[in-house]
């Protein structure tokens, strides 16, 4: 099983966008998702955000952390740990970690972003290798991104079947992130309905995920636009990912009251 979804999914909340402010977000925010690998509960995934500084910079340190539970962590054993260090007044990061252990598949990544000259210096400590590599203008992580799209995604002006893209430096390679905004839709949680914005990112298709449009999620149509829910067509399987927690919002969420 390739379950290599835990935080992932999580953070291909992406959208292409020209300027960062603090409005759909503040410090302390935090969400726990519960993931279901067909009928199994197969784990669970935080992420929240934190200010700091690096290198006598203000950076929001946001953290995404997954682990297997139960049956699944007893054949396939899932520790992933991301983070990003973001400009306060660019969202553009810094700083990106990846250090996971999926079934014995692990990782151990740091990448230094030079966003003035375009580079990323990745450092494998895994096999305690550096490389540098050019990157696009205006580069993002996983979850630099996530955040960035979250302060100035607009539903007005948005029409369905509207395709964005997004420069993304993901596994020491650069990724044209395309997705598809799909229209609105109410979604029943364990919070009440909650009116949300649903989109579908083009993945890659083989090993992991059945085909390119294998993955849909919901984020709240509101000023925090969260992520609500997650649904993913695998090559084995499927997934599914919901809101379990949250706090320190900048807004209160809106619920629909009927």
């Amino acid at each position: 099983m390739k379950n290599r979804f835990t935080i992932l999914c999580l953070l291909l909340l992406v959208l292409p966008l020209s300027s960062f402010s603090q409005k759909a977000f503040q410090d302390g925010e935090w969400f726990k998702f519960r993931i279901h690998y067909g009928p199994f509960n197969a784990s669970y995934a935080t992420i929240g955000v934190k200010e700091t500084s690096l290198n006598n910079k203000k950076v929001y340190h946001i953290v995404g952390k997954g682990k297997s539970t139960g049956l699944l962590h007893l054949f396939f054993k899932v520790d992933d740990n991301y983070e990003s260090y973001v400009d306060k007044r660019t969202g553009l990061p810094y700083r990106f970690i990846r250090k996971i252990d999926e079934g014995g598949h692990t990782k151990d990544l740091q990448i230094e972003f030079d966003q003035d000259n375009n580079k990323a210096e990745v450092f494998d400590k895994k096999h305690n290798e550096k490389k540098t590599y050019t990157t696009e203008k205006n580069v993002h992580d996983m979850l630099s991104a996530f955040y960035f799209v979250r302060n100035d995604i607009n539903p007005s002006n948005l029409s369905v079947g509207d395709e964005l893209h997004l420069n993304m430096f993901f596994d020491k390679e650069n990724h044209d992130f395309k997705l598809k905004f799909l229209g609105k839709e109410v979604l029943s949680t364990k919070f009440g309905k909650i009116a949300t914005l649903k989109f579908r990112p083009y993945v890659m298709a083989g090993r992991v995920f059945k085909e390119q449009e294998s993955l849909t999620f919901w984020i709240s149509d509101d000023k925090n636009k969260i992520p609500v829910k997650i649904q993913a067509d695998l090559a084995v399987g499927s997934l599914a990912a919901d809101l379990e927690e949250f706090k320190g919002l900048k807004h209160q969420l809106k619920i629909i009251m009927n």
